[in-house]
């Protein structure tokens, strides 16, 4: 009589514990292998490792001391998410290891990381689940810690990590938070590097900006296979690689969050690069949109290259336009068109428009458009763009045989 696929697995399950190592015995437990020690929670056991640092560590080229000194509003900007300003150090920076990158119901966090402020240290606690039946008592540490603290940090959390842990707080009959303060930093990430960073990766990030170099991490893409080999062997085996994994995530986190909070408050600060400066404003434009206007001529004023330096310029002569500062935007959409190095209609055409709306000279109106549909037809343009730039210039033409605006 053929073994039914589910008795066999827990037959398998049940050798796979009577082979585990134990304490005392021939090999390392998963406790020894990465420092932690089981806890009981009011649903069973669970493997919790704790560690601590001074504020005063660095991680990379960056103190976590800063935190204690986040301004609440930059982290209210930061976050867009209408919830008023939180304490900083009631926030929670969060990172999750999972039995995969889909989501879904049948995904597990098999490993939580959590960092926050406490006193004069930092601590990263981690929540392991040796076997997936202990999945309640992770839940129940983690709904037990969520309660102290006002919202959280997460780097895509929004897009993984809490649609997650919500899907497993529900199956698991626990209450999730709800609605709080959540700072995903990988937003204000792209904001700041996508144009110069190959990607935002947190690797790719906090190498470039917190100038913190992982040495024998292990992939994110092989980590579930590792966890599910622990499963079969009950043997560490490279699991103690997925803890330091985990935990670097949760230091970098929290020492990019002080570098961004902490850059956001001073700009515009010369000290800060060209670069870092175009993409504060963008952050602050949104909020205060002098501020960010000041932080984009700063960096055009120390240098910014192009295709940046033209970005800017677009953005601040699209806010001369709004205040009816005409001569400026036009000014500023000239010394784009001086710096193209590839046919954008869009300036010549805003030149055009100022000359024939504004300044009613119909004369230069028609040789900036005749000039463009040079450029246009030299470029190879759309066929759409080169005709928009006839009927214009046809227009214009028809004007001026009227006799108005010479």
């Amino acid at each position: 009589m053929a073994i039914p696929a589910e008795l066999r697995d827990i037959i398998r399950r049940i050798e796979d514990r009577a082979r585990a190592p134990r304490p005392g015995r021939r090999g390392t437990s998963i406790e020894e292998a990465v420092g932690g020690a089981v806890e009981g929670t009011e649903r069973g056991p669970l493997l919790v490792v704790r560690r601590r640092f001074p504020l005063a560590h660095v991680h990379g080229d960056q103190s976590l001391a800063v935190l204690r000194l986040a301004d609440p509003e930059c982290l209210a900007l930061l976050a867009r998410d209408g919830f008023p300003p939180p304490d900083p150090e009631r926030l929670l920076y969060l990172d999750t290891e999972t039995t995969g990158l889909a989501g879904g119901t049948g995904t597990y966090a098999f490993l939580v990381g959590a960092g926050f402020v406490d006193g004069a240290e930092f601590e990263v606690r981690q929540y392991f689940m040796r076997d997936l039946d202990e999945e309640p008592a992770l839940l129940a540490a983690l709904e037990g810690l969520f309660r102290d603290f006002e919202g959280f940090v997460t780097y895509n959390g929004a897009g993984f990590d809490l649609p997650l842990l919500e899907t497993r707080f529900v199956l698991g009959r626990r209450r999730w938070p709800g609605d709080r303060f959540h700072l995903d930093l990988l937003p204000p990430a792209r904001r700041l590097w996508s144009g110069r960073f190959v990607d935002c990766r947190l690797g790719t990030v906090e190498q470039r900006v917190l100038g913190f170099a992982r040495e024998d991490d292990v992939p994110g893409a092989l980590i579930p296979g590792l966890y599910f080999d622990y499963l079969r062997r009950k043997h560490p085996g490279e699991l103690p690689r997925v803890f330091d994994h985990n935990r670097h995530d949760i230091l970098s986190l929290a020492a990019l969050t002080g570098w961004v909070v902490g850059a956001l408050t001073r700009a515009p600060d010369a000290d800060l690069s060209a670069e870092d400066l175009a993409g504060l404003g963008r952050l602050w434009q949104s909020r205060d949109a002098e501020r960010g206007e000041a932080c984009y001529r700063l960096a055009l004023t120390l240098g910014l290259e192009s295709p940046g330096r033209e970005r800017l310029l677009a953005r601040l002569a699209v806010g001369e336009k709004r205040r009816a500062r005409f001569p400026e935007a036009r000014a500023l959409w000239e010394e784009i068109v001086r710096l193209q190095h590839a046919f954008d209609p869009r300036p010549w055409e805003e030149m055009a428009k100022i000359d024939e709306h504004r300044r009613r000279d119909f004369v230069s109106a028609h040789a900036v458009v005749s000039e463009a549909l040079v450029q246009a037809r030299g470029a190879g343009a759309a066929e759409a763009v080169r005709d928009a730039l006839t009927y214009r210039l046809g227009r214009l033409t028809r004007r001026l045989g009227g006799g108005r605006g010479r």
